[in-house]
């Protein structure tokens, strides 16, 4: 339900169905997930309703974001207290481990490259054996056409910031690979997006 006293993003209401169905089919009934940039904390709300035994740790980036994430959830007992996470500043804090799965959507396009790799190194060390990180985005394929909305939004990007833009996916699974995380599927998701699974494999 909406709190109208509270930001709220369109995008994260539309895609959260479509997000949820996928989760559903990658995650195990029962699971720790740590979300990275969880913005307005609908998605957390959202998936943590669907599914009581996930249990789900939000952060941000963004200090500032934390006590309305907090007041959306609030309701929520498989939501523990949200908390502010920067993927670039490494290693993430020590009390962030052992989780089943690493989620995070709409980043690192709207972020400096080199956060890419902070979010594969971060979730390699977070994750459990046979855990899964879990990246939603727009991306760009080699050898398929890229959507017409894809090449304006990329566009728009890279004029609000030179250091963002839509990221090709061939690069994001060479920076996963030297993490440790092993390219799983892809699921094409609606208005052009990709939701990436990658795999940590416990080489010990």
């Amino acid at each position: 339900m909406h709190q109208p006293d509270l930001p709220f993003s369109p995008a994260a209401e539309r895609n959260r169905q479509p997000i949820l169905d996928v989760l559903r089919r990658v995650l195990p009934p029962a699971a720790t997930v740590l979300e990275v940039a969880c913005g307005t904390g609908q998605h957390a709300a959202h998936f943590a309703a669907a599914h009581p035994a996930w249990q789900w740790q939000p952060t941000d980036a963004d200090a500032a974001a934390l006590p309305a994430i907090a007041a959306r959830c609030a309701a929520l007992a498989n939501v523990a207290a949200p908390l502010h996470l920067d993927v670039l500043a490494q290693p993430w804090p020590s009390s962030l481990q052992g989780f089943d799965a690493v989620y995070c959507a709409n980043m690192i396009h709207i972020a400096p490259w080199p956060t890419c790799a902070a979010l594969m190194r971060g979730a390699a060390r977070v994750l459990t054996a046979g855990g899964r990180l879990l990246l939603y985005g727009p991306f760009i394929v080699d050898g398929e056409p890229t959507a017409p909305s894809n090449l304006a939004f990329d566009a728009d990007l890279r004029a609000r910031h030179p250091a963002w833009g839509l990221r090709r996916l061939a690069d994001v699974v060479a920076e996963a690979g030297a993490a440790g995380l092993t390219f799983e599927q892809r699921f094409d998701m609606p208005a052009n997006n990709l939701m990436l699974v990658f795999l940590r494999v416990d080489r010990s």
